[in-house]
């Protein structure tokens, strides 16, 4: 919901009891999440009413309520700069609307506070100072967000995969980033309590003084490099010099030595958390701002390199290489009848057999079976064939099969003739040149089972 300045005087009425507006224009604020104004009444008294775009920054309007509300006047008074006074607030619908005590000064560009003079940059360097020594029991008693470097680290990478997903982000950035959130030399710091929305239009300022800061709506305990990022992306380095000496020096603890790599990393993932709130608050407009705001980025990344957001460089794409290994089909060739594989020449491995790792026969027709037809006749004048094909002698007739078949009963330690005929059958199997005649299995007969040579492969 969007409400121009007329509107939002109107708020204000009935937000602020007696208020009577005579004057009102608007006031500079996060287009995408508020609709500000100032108000002049009939005393002469200023106002500043915020009313929220959508229920998100409805609850964050209610968090700094509760966050200004923890700032004990003790604590002000030790501050350098005013804080916000809440005057009153009115709820419309899922949306709530507050109206604050205006504060002297105004809010200046990122260029005009750069062009200013050396004692402004030290008025903010100790402004961000005040901020990050604010005692942590602040934050934790209010209920609000705390941080551990490594948990904040693991918070950008879950922001990072999100943002990845979208399809939107240049490849070339995603791979810077997901390199400087993966170097752990980067995240060693000490926490401390962080505003989380600090930019120039937070910062009041009336001459060479910053008056005032705004906008508590993220406060937390966290990166300090957070409240930093804005300076960073002012590239105006001298400026940023002026600004972290008086941080600095201001500060209770030292400052650690990549604060601001995380803080020019923070102001670069900005564009992409710009362009998901975007996308999901479905605002073309503001999608296209973003895709515009990251090609630019990576076209400056691609040609200068960038600021410098990681110690370990980053590495270089790694070039295409075959594969480790190499797979090749190993070629056979059909088999011959009767052809001897090729020896070896001495000294040489021997060549693959051209032939399946696995090669299945059938079984011919099975001798013990005819046997119990038979009454075992047939059986002992195949046992002769069998042996016959083995190389024995061909003049010997049939009955040599059954005096051994009797020699087998006298000496019961040595083979038994079946041992024998279904060794010399496994042995024909084998040796039997491809398409060899075998008997015609009988009407009926089991022929279901194959026999299985198995032939190792040998790798040259």
């Amino acid at each position: 919901m969007r409400r121009n300045p007329i509107e939002l005087a109107a708020v204000a009425t009935a937000a602020v009891p007696g208020l009577t507006p005579t004057a009102v224009c608007s006031a500079p604020d996060d287009a995408a999440d508020f609709d500000s104004a100032l108000l002049l009444d009939s005393e002469g008294k200023r106002w500043r009413v915020r009313s929220p775009r959508h229920a998100e920054a409805s609850a964050r309007l209610e968090t700094e309520f509760l966050v200004l509300r923890a700032f004990t006047p003790g604590i002000r008074a030790e501050l350098p700069f005013l804080m916000p006074t809440v005057a009153g607030t009115v709820r419309q619908g899922e949306l709530s609307t507050f109206v604050y005590a205006h504060l002297a000064g105004r809010t200046r560009s990122v260029e005009e506070l750069g062009a200013g003079t050396p004692a402004l940059a030290r008025e903010v360097g100790a402004a961000l100072a005040a901020i990050h020594d604010l005692p942590h029991s602040l934050v934790s008693n209010a209920d609000l967000p705390t941080y551990t470097p490594n948990e904040f680290r693991q918070r950008r990478l879950n922001e990072l995969d999100q943002a990845a997903t979208t399809g939107k982000i240049p490849p070339l950035l995603l791979r810077r980033w997901e390199h400087a959130l993966e170097d752990v030399t980067l995240w060693r710091f000490n926490p401390s309590v962080v505003h989380g929305d600090l930019h120039e239009d937070n910062i009041m300022v009336d001459g060479e003084r910053v008056t005032a800061v705004t906008g508590w709506t993220d406060l937390r305990i966290g990166d300090p490099a957070d409240d930093m990022a804005w300076l960073v992306a002012s590239n105006d380095q001298d400026f940023v010099d002026s600004v972290l000496a008086a941080y600095s020096s201001a500060r209770r603890d030292t400052p650690d030595a990549h604060l601001l790599r995380r803080a020019a990393l923070s102001a670069e993932f900005a564009l992409a958390q710009y362009l998901v709130r975007g996308l999901a608050a479905g605002d073309t407009a503001m999608v296209a701002e973003g895709e515009s705001m990251l090609a630019l980025l990576a076209d400056d990344v691609a040609a200068h390199g960038g600021q410098p957001i990681s110690v370990e460089p980053l590495p270089a794409p790694a070039p295409a290489q075959s594969p480790a290994v190499t797979v090749q089909p190993i070629e056979t060739e059909a088999e011959t009848p009767g052809m001897a594989a090729p020896e070896a020449a001495a000294g040489q491995p021997a060549p693959l057999a051209a032939a399946p790792a696995v090669h299945v026969t059938p079984i011919p027709d099975t001798p013990e079976d005819d046997e119990q037809s038979s009454g075992g006749e047939d059986g002992a004048s195949r046992d002769a064939v069998s042996r016959d094909a083995k190389g024995g002698d061909n003049g010997d007739d049939a009955g040599r099969g059954a005096t051994q078949a009797d020699d087998a009963d006298v000496a019961p330690s040595s083979p038994t003739a079946e041992d024998r005929s279904a060794a010399d059958r496994s042995e024909t199997v084998s040796d039997s040149p491809a398409g060899a005649d075998t008997p015609a299995p009988a009407s009926g007969e089991d022929t279901s089972t194959t026999a299985l040579t198995v032939v190792p492969l040998h790798r040259h």
